[in-house]
């Protein structure tokens, strides 16, 4: 499953770095309309982590759906920040080395998720239940923070985009 959700992960992130300003041109999104929807969206995750609230669609979901893929592959790892963030990265590369800079912290950072995701169960058998509870809703915590600033940061393009 690790290397499942870190393969869907990597699939998504390359394509919109290939593809994504493409994509959201063609559709009329703009970054801000991305980064806005995202942060929405990541509040919810967050929101749950916190609460330690899951949906029971969820659970009925999981039966007929790959969780490795959906939500773990994306939008977790794969969520709107990390989309926006990359398609921001390959519109600023200035030249091929900036690109081939790119390309590699990509596949580090997939690297590092599988490693870390297949060694998770040492990592839960070391800090128990309830470590994996106080960091769940450390994780929510920080989310909740990383989604506000998606929002705010999207709420301030589209003023100085008004002004303009």
């Amino acid at each position: 499953m690790a290397a499942q959700a870190v393969a869907t992960a990597f699939i998504v992130i390359t394509a919109f770095a290939v593809a994504g300003q493409w994509v959201l041109g063609y559709l009329g999104i703009s970054l801000p309309a991305l980064e806005g929807a995202g942060g929405l969206l990541l509040l919810i995750v967050a929101l749950q982590l916190l609460t330690g609230q899951h949906d029971s669609a969820d659970s009925r979901a999981s039966t007929t759906t790959n969780i490795a893929m959906v939500p773990l592959g994306t939008p977790l790892l794969a969520g709107p920040g990390a989309i926006v963030a990359t398609i921001l990265f390959v519109r600023d590369a200035d030249g091929r080395a900036d690109l081939v800079s790119l390309a590699l912290g990509i596949v580090a950072v997939h690297l590092i998720l599988w490693l870390v995701m297949r060694y998770s169960l040492v990592v839960i058998a070391v800090i128990k239940e309830t470590g994996v509870l106080l960091l769940s809703r450390i994780a929510g915590l920080l989310l909740s923070a990383i989604a506000v600033q998606l929002m705010a940061d999207s709420v301030t393009q589209f003023v100085k985009a008004a002004g303009t």
